[in-house]
């Protein structure tokens, strides 16, 4: 009996740390100051398009940041770039496969929160194989 209320306290406490852990990760106010002068967003524009190469290709990481589980996706191509793990670089004859993602302003404000513009990335834009304009995170 003792047993089965020990292992139900460690899920509990488990449960909360996880939960609060994502909580901050992703959707909390602290942590992180935006910078002073982030990216200009066109707010007239009902979805911006935003390519993505690494974590954020991923369905649930894409909802756990931003909340919404209706975001477009399509398979992407870089062209002039390569992949250096959490970040791209500019190379002639490099290309760099992802996705491209259609999101609403404020799911583009909060991923800029879960790449932390202005402290790990900068937010520029690109123009992708195909020709699509997109924003897309690079490292500082």
């Amino acid at each position: 009996m003792r047993w089965g209320i020990r292992l139900g306290i460690v899920l509990m406490l488990s449960t909360v740390v996880g939960g609060g852990y994502l909580w901050y990760t992703f959707r909390s106010p602290y942590g992180y100051e935006p910078p002073a002068s982030p990216p200009i967003v066109d707010t007239r524009l009902e979805r911006h398009a935003v390519f993505v190469y690494g974590t954020l290709r991923y369905d649930l990481i894409r909802w756990l940041v931003t909340g919404d589980s209706d975001i477009a996706s399509s398979p992407a191509t870089l062209k002039g770039y390569t992949r250096n793990d959490l970040d791209i670089s500019p190379r002639v004859g490099g290309t760099v496969e992802g996705e491209l993602l259609k999101v609403s302003t404020p799911a583009l404000q909060r991923l800029d929160r879960y790449e932390r513009i202005g402290a790990r990335y900068r937010r520029v834009n690109v123009r992708l194989e195909d020709g699509t304009s997109a924003w897309v995170y690079r490292r500082i």
